[in-house]
């Protein structure tokens, strides 16, 4: 089991993370439509982290990244703050899997209880409508992963998706199609 300094993420509130300064400051938020076990440790974190971000702005509680293009898919949403408790209950059940300690008590709005989505983290899926995401987005995503894993953790290349579009977070049903409108990378 891997360990990272959850003292740290603690302290912190999603108000004080660096890219919540505003939308430039070199930290871009990413939350992946990739399925959350491809992610590598620094990716999955950092996806947890941008995440509760993204969750502090949908919820009105910070100024920065108001305008974020990340966030246009759950502001569409018919229930922006249970689909983004729903994205990050799915976080919380892979670091659950690989042994790490998120805080589930920071989903503002998680989809289910915290006792049942612990038991059965795809309950969490079933009470909120799914979000669509293109066959092109997670092709975009798979590459620019691909990009960030060969340069932090080379030795996940080996098992990684090449060619096929690969699976999406459970919170997305995946349609044909290009890269999302509102990607920018």
């Amino acid at each position: 089991m891997e360990a990272f300094p959850l003292d740290q993420l603690r302290r912190r509130s999603c108000a004080d993370h660096p890219a919540a300064a505003g939308h430039g400051g070199g930290l871009r938020m990413r939350l992946w439509s990739l399925h959350p076990d491809l992610l590598d440790r620094q990716g999955l974190i950092a996806c947890w982290r941008e995440s509760l971000l993204a969750q502090a702005v949908l919820l009105g509680r910070t100024r920065g990244y108001t305008r974020h293009p990340q966030l246009e898919r759950f502001r569409d949403h018919s229930e922006p703050e249970s689909a983004i408790g729903a994205y990050l209950a799915q976080l919380h059940a892979e670091a659950q899997r690989r042994g790490y300690r998120f805080d589930a008590a920071r989903i503002a709005h998680p989809p289910v209880p915290s006792e049942l989505m612990r038991d059965d983290p795809s309950a969490a899926l079933s009470a909120v409508p799914q979000m669509s995401v293109t066959s092109g987005q997670l092709a975009f995503e798979r590459d620019h992963l691909h990009t960030k894993l060969a340069q932090r953790s080379p030795h996940l290349l080996d098992g990684f998706p090449q060619g096929a579009v690969p699976a999406a977070h459970p919170l997305f049903l995946v349609v044909e199609g290009d890269v999302e409108p509102w990607e920018r990378a």
